[in-house]
């Protein structure tokens, strides 16, 4: 019998080109950025408002989500 584990220990990744969409996506409409790479969670609700609160704030903050999510 194997002692390996039957799922990946391994993080999913998105690929690099499906971040780089969601980052030309973050530069128009923030929150739909975060919405495509976390669903619908309180860093949408803080994105959106962040974007209401001005442009760049919710841009820098929809980037950050894209950088740090792991395939999520």
């Amino acid at each position: 019998m194997s002692t390996r584990p039957a799922y990946s220990t391994q993080p999913t990744r998105v690929s690099k080109t499906q971040d780089l969409v969601l980052y030309f996506v973050a530069v128009f409409i923030p929150p739909l950025a975060v919405f495509f790479k976390r669903g619908i969670t309180a860093d949408f609700w803080i994105n959106i408002l962040l974007w209401i609160l001005g442009w760049i704030p919710g841009v820098l903050h929809a980037w950050y989500i894209i950088a740090q999510s792991e395939g999520i």
